[in-house]
């Protein structure tokens, strides 16, 4: 299944629309190419969860928390662009971030078979360039079936 996602406003408000649904533990992975829209969804998830501040993407940093009172549920946004050793995952301690919270996992090609089986799994896409028009893909595992929107 897909859908159409028109515009960067499209791609937030999908953001905004998962972030309800959110619950501690769960892993949300964002593929697609540069320029996709991964960050751009993930600001709508923050901003559905509360936070009012500035989401920058995480490239640099690699791992950006965010902790109530800013959200309501504790959301590591984690970019794995510049992970090229798998070794370097060890040291992220990703699994640490489920205990108390959720996590937004971009580029999530880069854990290899070292992903979450339970993971809600977006690709998006680009469509048209020009408009700033996406398409959205999903894989929905049993833990979001009952949750997931769309079908």
């Amino acid at each position: 299944m897909s859908l159409v996602l028109a515009d960067a406003a499209a791609t937030h408000a999908i953001g905004r629309a998962l972030a309800p649904l959110l619950t501690t533990g769960d892993v949300v992975t964002l593929a697609g190419p540069l320029g996709a829209g991964k960050t751009s969804l993930a600001r709508g998830v923050l901003d559905g969860l509360g936070f009012a501040g500035e989401v920058p993407s995480p490239s640099f940093p690699v791992i950006i928390g965010y902790a109530p009172p800013d959200v309501r549920l504790p959301l590591a946004h984690v970019d794995l662009y510049r992970i090229e050793d798998r070794g370097e995952l060890d040291e992220l301690a990703l699994d640490d971030a489920l205990s108390d919270g959720a996590m937004l996992v971009e580029w999530p090609e880069r854990l290899g078979a070292r992903g979450w089986r339970h993971a809600l799994a977006l690709t998006l896409a680009m469509t048209d360039a020009q408009a700033g028009a996406r398409s959205l893909t999903w894989v929905v595992p049993p833990a979001w079936e009952r949750r997931w929107p769309y079908r």
